[in-house]
């Protein structure tokens, strides 16, 4: 077509190719510049009219006058649209029809992005560069059913605006909730007992809200300026406290076990200072005082705690081995003591019952020179010697009492306060036996029971003799 053929529409825009998607700088491109009138010449062949206008409904709305000239009517009344000379009636009227058609084709594009939830203010914008165009009378075709249309998707859009909007409030709503939530547990951590709180578990769960923070402030909606700094604030000052409380924490602890530390490098001095000590019974002594200590002292961390442990034992061990070693040692020595003594106290054994108290005594006090010079016995066997001994003893004392009491003028008189120191000795060695029983003290209960038994005898054997002098 040459310039002779261009239509002269200087009252409306050029045609547009539809765009897949239409978009408001696509509405906005689509009217050119005018095209002005064209100059006589000679007209080629005009191409054919596409075939995808419909004439017959075309010519409804326009009519074409013999020098190109083409008219709308809309509401009975008829508008110039524009001028398309040298070519056929037919053809100028599809020119301008196909305009129309074109913005019938933009209407269904944003009346099917309505429908599949477009933004709808996007889809307003350009619905009303499209009223803008039918407003201008630039095309032909049944505007006022092409006004409906956009009146119909005007609502439709306001309806999709409104649910758009609420769903926009719910979802700022639940983003709102979401970092009050999120504001709300740091609060709760911050505020704990620092005396009670798990620091590693607050400490992790403290840097998860942290990240939970920045992953909805990133992704989440926004929430205005004003709320999400007074949001942001909250949470900054209970991180703030909760780190303030933390280092107050450690810092006190630090000091409550540099403090422990230092009584039990103490104890720990004085530990070792003993350990090389062999004045055994005052050693022992000392060690159970600085466990005393120990017990009452404050820990310290758990793991310089369990050290300085490790050392105070190690020092207590050194004293208690070597001390185990010597008793050893002199069990060993005495084991040989052990044997004579064991013959001394057989021979004394032998004296019982006593029949002759001069001869016993002799007798006896032999055996008791010799039981001097054998020396000392392990410590496990002191006891039973000593009490084997001392039962023959107390036999011979009784016989000589006897033999004393029946040779004395007062022997009534002895006899009775004998009978009473006898029968007071039986219950205090009997009470004596019961306390050593209920405690477990095994050793001392045999020698109570010995000894309770030699007395018992003497009771008997005294209260035989009262008899007789009765």
């Amino acid at each position: 077509m040459t310039e002779s053929q261009q239509p002269d529409d200087a009252a409306a825009p050029q045609a547009a190719p539809v765009p897949s998607v239409p978009s408001p700088a696509a509405f906005a491109k689509a009217k050119p510049s005018p095209v002005p009138s064209p100059a006589p010449a000679a007209a080629p062949t005009a191409p054919a009219a596409p075939a995808a206008v419909n004439l017959a409904e075309a010519r409804k709305w326009g009519r074409v006058e013999g020098d190109g000239h083409v008219f709308l009517t809309v509401d009975g009344e008829e508008h110039s649209v524009g001028q398309y000379p040298g070519v056929s009636e037919d053809e100028a009227l599809a020119y301008f029809a196909r305009k129309f058609e074109d913005v019938l084709a933009q209407i269904l594009l944003l009346e099917q992005r309505v429908s599949s939830h477009a933004a709808a203010g996007d889809v307003r914008k350009a619905s009303g560069h499209l009223r803008a165009q039918l407003t201008e009378r630039a095309m032909v075709g049944d505007i006022r059913a092409a006004e409906a249309r956009l009146d119909a998707l005007d609502a439709a859009v306001a309806e999709a605006e409104a649910e758009q909007k609420a769903a926009h409030e719910k979802a700022r709503a639940e983003e709102l909730a979401n970092r009050e939530a999120i504001v709300a547990e740091a609060e709760s951590i911050a505020e704990q007992d620092p005396q009670r709180t798990q620091w590693k578990t607050s400490g992790a769960r403290m840097n998860e809200l942290f990240e939970a923070w920045k992953t909805s402030q990133k992704s989440g909606l926004r929430l205005g300026r004003a709320a999400e700094d007074s949001l942001w604030k909250r949470f900054r000052a209970a991180r703030t406290q909760f780190d303030r409380h933390r280092r107050a924490y450690f810092s006190q602890l630090d000091s409550a076990n540099a403090a422990a530390k230092a009584v039990k490098e103490r104890l720990i001095a004085e530990a070792e200072a003993l350990q090389t000590s062999t004045d055994w019974g005052f050693a022992a002594g000392e060690y159970r005082r600085l466990m005393d200590e120990w017990k009452a002292a404050p820990r310290a961390n758990r793991k310089e705690d369990d050290a300085l442990w490790t050392r105070f034992r190690a020092a207590q061990n050194v004293f208690f081995e070597a001390r185990q070693a010597a008793n050893e040692a002199v069990d060993r020595e005495f084991a040989a003591n052990l044997s004579v003594k064991e013959a001394l106290l057989a021979e004394a054994q032998q004296l019982l019952p006593i029949t002759d108290v001069s001869a016993a005594k002799r007798a006896l006090q032999s055996i008791r020179d010799r039981w001097e010079e054998a020396g000392k016995v392990p410590r496990a066997d002191m006891g039973r010697m000593e009490a084997g001994l001392r039962k023959v003893e107390d036999a011979v004392q009784h016989a000589e009492n006897e033999n004393w009491r029946r040779t004395d003028p007062e022997i009534q008189a002895r006899t009775d306060s004998a009978l009473s120191q006898l029968e007071a000795s039986i219950a205090s060695l009997r009470d004596e036996l019961t306390r050593a029983e209920s405690s477990g003290d095994a050793r001392e209960a045999a020698r109570a029971r010995e000894a309770l038994e030699a007395r018992e005898s003497w009771l008997e054997t005294l209260r035989r003799s009262a008899s007789e002098l009765g």
